[in-house]
């Protein structure tokens, strides 16, 4: 995959990803309060990051609507240049 840098779809990914988190957080830890129940608490937690996983990971267009616009290539012209034609710095020793 090729993927193009949005920051904004970036952004949005990581609040839904947060969110679904804190979300499946709260609501296992409730549930698994009333039940007694520890291991419930856990696979509510996990199954909320494995739904946050599933819509943030992948490359969906709704996080690619702002790409950004890179600048063209341009030649500096030194790769023409043989090493002998290159100026070389050195310092001199004071």
């Amino acid at each position: 995959f090729f993927f193009k840098q949005d920051y904004k779809g970036q952004k949005l990914a990581e609040q839904i990803f947060q969110g679904i988190i804190l979300v499946s957080a709260v609501i296992g830890f409730i549930y698994g309060y009333i039940a007694e129940q520890f291991g419930w608490t856990v696979y509510i937690v996990m199954a909320g990051f494995a739904l946050s996983c599933l819509l943030t990971l992948p490359p969906w267009p709704m996080y690619r609507r702002n790409p950004l616009k890179w600048l063209p290539v341009q030649e500096s012209g030194t790769e023409d240049k043989k090493p002998a034609e290159r100026k070389v710095k050195r310092h001199t020793k004071s």
